[in-house]
């Protein structure tokens, strides 16, 4: 036997709902064609990150650093845990630092760091020392999950909230994130595998970028329409 439970809606999403009319991505690209670059620039940089140390990480510790099968998935499933244990240690540094210089750190560390930790891991036959070293570059990414999802919601009004965080969330892992893999193997295969590495680096600038000039929480609930 099943029992059902009404919950009741909230005053603030009544009010909203109200108010609300069918999203349509022409007028939102339109009038928050600067909030969805945001997301755009940081997601780019999040999503390829977490493929590149995650996902191509471990066909890169055997094609490249050859270690075994059985050691990269140790290491990997391990680096992934540290990854998990992560999240709330930054969130609660962004309580204190604020979220804005948690993706500027994300950015600009990430542009400054990607390089030497894939030419490190790539030269480095210790499991230990490549553990560390995915271990730090996922610090960094953390930077970034911790408070990303949070911040760029953020940015929309509730009631396009959905349809401006969803679309160029989508459109970053999928052409960026998603395809990491392909150009690093790509890449590797036409002998220029350190070029992925720059590749990496260079999204990360454009994410430095993108958070050096975002605004402040505050700023961004005076700016939105009521």
């Amino acid at each position: 036997m099943f029992v059902m439970l009404k919950i009741e809606e909230t005053e603030s999403f009544k009010a909203v709902r109200e108010r609300t009319e069918t999203a349509k991505v022409g007028p939102i690209f339109a009038k928050y064609s600067r909030e969805l670059c945001t997301v755009l620039g940081l997601t780019m940089a999040g999503g390829l990150r977490f493929y590149t140390f995650t996902a191509y990480m471990q066909k890169f510790l055997v094609n490249t650093s050859g270690f075994s099968k059985s050691v990269v998935a140790e290491i990997i499933a391990g680096a992934l845990v540290v990854l998990m244990s992560l999240q709330p240690i930054m969130g609660w540094l962004s309580d204190i630092v604020g979220r804005r210089p948690m993706l500027i750190a994300f950015g600009g560390l990430g542009a400054l760091c990607t390089v030497p930790i894939l030419t490190l891991i790539s030269g480095t036959r210790s499991p230990v020392f490549a553990f560390l070293l995915i271990i730090l570059a996922l610090t960094i990414l953390s930077a970034y999950t911790s408070v990303g999802g949070l911040f760029q919601a953020e940015l929309f009004p509730t009631e396009i909230r959905a349809l401006g965080l969803g679309l160029p969330y989508a459109i970053a892992i999928s052409a960026v994130g998603g395809t990491a893999e392909v150009v690093a193997l790509r890449l590797k295969q036409i002998g220029h595998e350190s070029a992925f590495y720059w590749y990496v680096a260079t999204v990360f600038g454009i994410a430095f970028v993108t958070a050096v000039g975002l605004t402040t929480t505050r700023q961004r609930r005076q700016q939105l329409p009521r």
